[in-house]
Formats: structure tokens, sequence, C-alpha cells
């Protein structure tokens, strides 16, 4: 008797987790080929179980309560701990094998996660990334997202961040722009410029520029006549063009100073960096296919070729 509950506690666990990853009862009952009435009886039994309203119910769609949030991290970390618990008996734990979910932002994600990825499915042909390439915050529980890459250092503890690399910061400008508007000399020359803003989602604010100034780093706050929001890649074609002086990772605008079409500035005030790390949620339990994913971030990263 206490076995067969158990199985009916796992397997409501189970369609629980997939209405709160796929957002509807209906959704969910089509991924795991029941009908939407036996997701709604699951979730039912659990909610009297607890004592505890899981979702907020409408028309078209199911949303996850304060209490729900929390007992669908659990419950998520949990099914992850079975099935590779599951492969560690059968002999597959060696064959990572699901779907990875990561957001990693726009820049980062052209220039060095999207070249790495024909390598990782060839070494793991059983696992699919889906790769989300944009700028704006996400919610690892309600988008159901295994991974996020993002820079600068986070002080949210519910985190756990992984260094990848401390990427190079250049100022660079175009040949046009330089021979009309004159080289900076100095950080203070920087007010006689135009200098091209960069803003973060999370602020809508620009981002001082990180320089060296007699060997300690210092923010500088720039202005000029454009700023861009969101893709840091749009300040870098507003720069090619003769738009003003912008500050990029050296690993974006690499193959322009070869080419020549940017040139790189203040190099005396340069050598600052900022960091990108890969993060979870602290607490997660990280399933075979995702720490295959992490690891094989943290090892080929610095591999990828600056000018791809």
């Amino acid at each position: 008797m206490q076995r067969h509950f158990d199985d009916v506690l796992v397997g409501s666990i189970e369609l629980f987790c997939a209405a709160a990853e796929q957002g509807s009862f209906t959704a969910a009952a089509r991924a795991l080929g029941v009908t939407p009435a036996a997701v709604s009886r699951s979730v039912a039994r659990l909610e009297g179980r607890l004592g505890a309203r899981l979702f907020v119910r409408t028309t078209r769609q199911v949303s996850l309560t304060e209490v729900g949030r929390l007992y669908f991290e659990q419950c998520r970390q949990g099914l992850a701990q079975l099935i590779d618990a599951e492969r560690a008996v059968t002999g597959a734990q060696g064959m990572p094998a699901g779907v990875v979910r990561i957001s990693v932002p726009t820049t980062y994600g052209h220039h060095r996660v999207l070249p790495l990825l024909p390598r990782f499915c060839a070494r793991y042909p059983k696992v699919r990334v889906e790769i989300h390439v944009s700028n704006r915050n996400i919610d690892f529980v309600d988008e159901g997202y295994d991974l996020a890459i993002r820079a600068r250092d986070l002080p949210d503890s519910r985190l756990v961040a992984h260094k990848l690399e401390d990427a190079e910061l250049v100022v660079v400008a175009a040949p046009g722009y330089l021979a009309a508007r004159g080289r900076p000399e100095s950080i203070a020359a920087l007010a006689r410029h135009d200098c091209i803003g960069f803003a973060l989602p999370s602020t809508n604010r620009p981002v001082p520029w990180l320089l060296r100034d007699g060997g300690a780093t210092v923010e500088v706050a720039v202005a000029g006549a454009c700023c861009v929001y969101e893709d840091l890649m749009a300040g870098v074609t507003l720069a090619r063009s003769g738009a003003g002086l912008f500050q990029a990772y050296r690993f974006t605008v690499e193959q322009d100073l070869r080419a020549g079409t940017l040139v790189e500035v203040l190099h005396e005030h340069g050598g600052c960096s900022r960091p990108f790390s890969v993060l979870y949620p602290h607490g997660r339990h990280l399933a075979l296919k995702v720490r295959a994913f992490l690891e094989f971030l943290r090892e080929t990263v610095a591999e990828v070729d600056p000018a791809l």
C-alpha cells in the first residue's frame, strides 16, 4: 500500500513540474501523453496533501504561487536526482542525455558560446541545447533555465557563479573619426569627445567605462550623442561608422582591429576587464547533462578564436 502511495506521489510531482514548466495543464498533458483532467487531479491531490495552493489558475494558463515556486524548485531537483540515480544503476551514467536550457547575453553568445556548440553536440549527441540569446533579466524557476551566463560580479547570494574568463576592455574608434576629432591622449580628454554609451536593461543607465589611472582602476562617466541599450554590438557598429569612441570587450572588436576598421586608443589606460560567469541557483542539484555542459564551457571558452 505504501509503495502504491509513493508511486502516485512521484507521478503527481512529475505532472506538477510539467505544468509549472509549460504554464498550462493542457500543454503539460500533451507533453506527457495524459489528459488535462489527469494533470488537474494530480495537482489537486498535491495541494490537498500540502494544504497549500500551488497555482493561480486562469482560463488560458496557470502560474505558480510563491509557495508553488518554492515547491517546484525542490521537486525539480528531486526528480533530477532520481533520474541520475536510475542512470547510475543502469550503467547510463556516462551518457548525458536530455535538454539543457541556457540564457546567454548577445555579445557573449555570438562570440563565445555559439561557436562552441558544434563541438559540444558532437561530444554529447544525446543532449539537445536550447540556447536563448538575450540581455534581458530572467527567472530561473519561472522560465525553466538550467544555466545563465552574465557579465560582472553578482551580489545575489541565491546564485552560484563559476567564472569563465576575465574579458579585457578596450576603447576604440574609427580611423575617420580620429582624423576629424583627434586622438584622446588622456582620460580627461574624453570630455571633449563623443563617447557612445551602453546601458544595461536592468538599470537603463549608461555603464561607466573602466580605465587605469596611476595604477588604480577608475570608473569614468562618459557622454555623447548616442547611447545604445541592451545589445553592446550596436555600440561597436556605431563606432565603426564613425559615431564616436566606444569601450567594448576586446574579443568583440578583434577582427576590426586586425582589419583596421577600428583603432584602439588610450592603450596606456587599458588593461581593465569584467568577469563573465556561468550561473545557477544555489542548492540546485545539477543533472548530468547540465554538469556536462557547464564543464565543457569552463574547459573550452578560452579556445574560441576572437576573430569568429
